[in-house]
């Protein structure tokens, strides 16, 4: 499996699992959001987006190396 393969696999499952949320509890999912949001001033909204940029990297990064 490439890696361009790995990485639309990756990205249409966040999504589809995303979209399942969404389309099941839209008032929950917005309102959780929204709690979420207001509680996290920027600073942590920054280091949230790295750590998640880092996991997928590593995750991506290793289902390469395991597949061959």
């Amino acid at each position: 499996m490439g890696l361009g393969t790995i990485i639309a696999v990756a990205i249409g499952g966040a999504l589809a699992f995303e979209g399942v949320i969404w389309a099941i509890f839209p008032s929950q999912t917005r309102r959780m959001y929204q709690e979420a949001l207001s509680q996290m001033d920027d600073k942590a909204l920054h280091i949230g987006g790295l750590i998640s940029v880092l996991l997928g990297v590593l995750l991506v990064g290793t289902a390469v190396k395991l597949g061959g």
